[in-house]
């Protein structure tokens, strides 16, 4: 028989026992502060004012782990209001957390933010970003990498390094001055040059050993420019794209998009010498070409001989490229089962939505469209009106699944959509550049792609069988690209070009995903430290 005193402190034996099992159940936490401030750059060897992360220009790179929780204390020390976006972390069932203007509100100047996110059933290499004004041409961008649970097969050995390689486009003018020239109504120039890792040509250096073989995880991180990745002298392995491990091709050289990105084990098989990186733009008339040095640690022999030249077939070489990406049905992804275990070749489509882009001239000013509505902000984010359910800052249906043929029109384009559902999306180009699209919260199939205009017989061509799955995907010009992708996650969602210029002048909208079932099953509660801006101010969010 227990006593008084025994039973408590068997009670309390138990209580302690819980609670170790509750936390040691919990994914983990790591915990990240960054500091945001201007700083002196200089990638291409003039004076420009940056965006640094911790005085680091490019920002930080993201570590972390399927599932893990990351708290992400970020300090606005700029003089305007700031936001960070994550290209490809899905925020599932939380856009509260994604960083954009129409889902968060900025932080101001002088102020700090905690973004808690959770890197749920994701696996990959991605990228951040600032996602206000036109702060990503000032830098503030960084790689993210999310690593598989140790007890998840991953379909190739451990390499013996990983590197970051954000590659993009790049302006000498301030980022203000182009924001200016856009605020005008008037198109961007041409870029005046590619950094590799936030430096000009010859300035970025990977030291390797010679016999070993290293991840390479390439995103560009650039404004509107298309590019080719290659190593002199050395072949890639595709093992990764956006959370998905692929088949295992082996290529020379690699078109990366707007947005995009990828991972590539790289064997150093050659001899001790150094030798070029090269990044080029894809599809212009100018071909800009910037190099960094891949140095073998054994090496006395500087780079040498000719920079190895881009493709020179474009179109039809680039299509055949994008086709034969293709998934690992037998590897595992963020989970141990198969990749291939979900057939989503034999799920019955339940809506097609067909998005046309389009550039005009709207009261004077240039302007981009999808479905002739160029997007306009609204004076609160579209996720804190919904959750308090403040009228006249949307209206579902504002965009149509189909093009109208209507002359182009400002609003605040949204466009509602069922949670569950599994849709067929056409993107149609009818231009005569590389377009790149990418859609918050999601990866989708890319199940098709051709010339032309689409039409339901097109689907005869498409993949069922091992599409890639990713969350950014081009459409080439005078073409069209077409995606399935499963509803499965609540919430407010930007669907918008990768093209920074088209994206600032209304190329783009927002996909409610919803639920009328208010619960934490399919979406998390407003954060109890969200921001509140615009109508949504004086609102309450949950108690602390």
């Amino acid at each position: 028989m227990l006593t008084g005193s025994s039973f408590w402190q068997r009670c309390a034996a138990i209580l302690v026992l819980a609670v170790v099992v509750v936390v040691q159940a919990e994914d983990p936490y790591r915990f990240f502060n960054w500091n945001v401030t201007y700083g002196d750059i200089f990638p291409l060897g003039v004076r420009q004012q940056g965006i640094l992360i911790n005085g680091q220009f490019p920002g930080p790179d993201l570590y972390s782990v399927t599932n893990d929780n990351l708290i992400i204390n970020v300090y606005n020390n700029l003089d305007e209001p700031f936001l960070l976006s994550w290209n490809g972390v899905q925020q599932r069932r939380n856009s509260y957390q994604d960083g954009v203007y129409g889902t968060t509100c900025p932080i101001p100047p002088g102020k700090n933010f905690s973004y808690i996110l959770q890197v749920k059933d994701q696996i990959g290499s991605f990228f951040y970003f600032p996602s206000l004004a036109f702060h990503k041409a000032a830098g503030g961008f960084g790689g993210i990498r999310i690593l598989s649970r140790p007890r998840i097969p991953v379909p190739f050995p451990d390499p013996a390094g990983d590197f970051t390689v954000l590659i993009g486009d790049w302006f000498k003018k301030d980022h203000r001055q182009l924001k200016a020239k856009l605020d005008g109504g008037h198109k961007l120039p041409f870029p005046d040059s590619i950094l590799i890792n936030g430096h000009g040509p010859n300035g970025a250096y990977f030291t390797v050993e010679q016999g070993e073989t290293y991840r390479f995880r390439i995103s560009n991180v650039g404004l509107q420019n298309s590019l080719n990745f290659r190593i002199q002298g050395h072949k890639m392995k595709m093992v990764e794209v956006e959370g998905t491990h692929t088949v295992q091709t082996i290529y020379e050289s690699l078109d990366v998009h707007v947005g995009q990105s990828y991972s590539m084990l790289v064997t150093m098989d050659q001899a001790a010498q150094d030798f070029y990186i090269v990044a080029s733009t894809r599809f212009t008339d100018k071909i800009l070409t910037t190099t960094a040095t891949l140095h073998y640690s054994n090496s006395n022999k500087a780079v040498s001989g000719p920079i190895p030249g881009r493709p020179k077939d474009q179109i039809d070489w680039s299509l055949n490229q994008a086709r034969s990406i293709r998934t690992n049905l037998t590897a595992s992804g963020p989970r141990p089962n198969p990749q291939g275990s979900y057939h989503y070749g034999l799920i019955n489509i339940t809506r097609t939505i067909k998005l046309v882009s389009s550039a005009a001239q709207v009261n004077g000013k240039q302007r981009y469209a999808v479905n002739s509505v160029s997007f306009v902000p609204a004076d609160t984010p579209l996720k804190l009106a919904d959750y308090f359910k403040i009228g006249g800052v949307f209206r579902v249906g504002s965009i149509s699944d189909n093009p109208t043929g209507e002359s182009m029109y400002l609003d605040t384009s949204v466009m509602g959509a069922d949670f569950r559902a599994f849709v067929e999306i056409v993107f149609e180009n009818h231009e005569s550049i590389v377009q790149s699209w990418h859609i918050n919260g999601y990866a989708f199939w890319v199940v098709g792609m051709d010339g032309g205009l689409w039409s339901p017989d097109s689907r005869k061509q498409y993949n069922l069988r091992d599409a890639v799955s990713r969350s950014t995907t081009q459409v080439y010009p005078r073409s069209w690209t077409a995606i399935y992708m499963a509803l499965d996650n609540v919430g407010m969602w930007n669907v918008r070009t990768e093209f920074w210029a088209r994206q600032y002048l209304g190329q783009q909208f927002y996909l409610r995903v919803y639920s009328p079932v208010e619960s934490v099953r399919d979406e998390y509660p407003i954060p109890k430290n969200a921001l509140l801006c615009g109508r949504a101010q004086g609102k309450s969010t949950r108690p602390l």
